[in-house]
């Protein structure tokens, strides 16, 4: 069993850090339901502004709001506006295709990989 890359939301821009929260990070419910990230799954966060990489897990933000808000101490290393990609990786015995979403400034889906 390995772990693989089974979801990617890729260039997607954080739209408020809440450092006053417990944890995680909040996505827009339907990007998640598009690349099939789960709440509460854990997920990698790197920033393509300053290369910052951490591990968090997903609470659903409200669909359609486009919302990517980095909560409590993740809020210190990624911040509002950067540009960020979210990746969610499974257990497998096999190879998986990834679901990728192309995200465009307002996080609306461009193009699903």
């Amino acid at each position: 069993m390995k772990f693989v890359l089974s979801s990617k939301i890729f260039r997607a821009t954080v739209t408020d850090a809440n450092i006053n929260y417990q944890g995680s990070v909040t996505i827009d419910i339907n990007l998640c339901n598009k690349v099939g990230i789960w709440v509460g799954e854990k997920v990698l966060v790197v920033s393509n502004t300053t290369g910052i990489r951490l591990e968090t897990y997903v609470i659903y933000g409200d669909n359609n709001s486009g919302i990517i808000c980095m909560n409590g101490p993740a809020a210190h290393l990624i911040k509002k506006c950067e540009e960020v990609i979210i990746m969610g990786f499974k257990l497998s015995d096999k190879p998986i295709t990834p679901k990728i979403a192309l995200v465009d400034q307002n996080n609306k889906i461009v193009k699903i990989m």
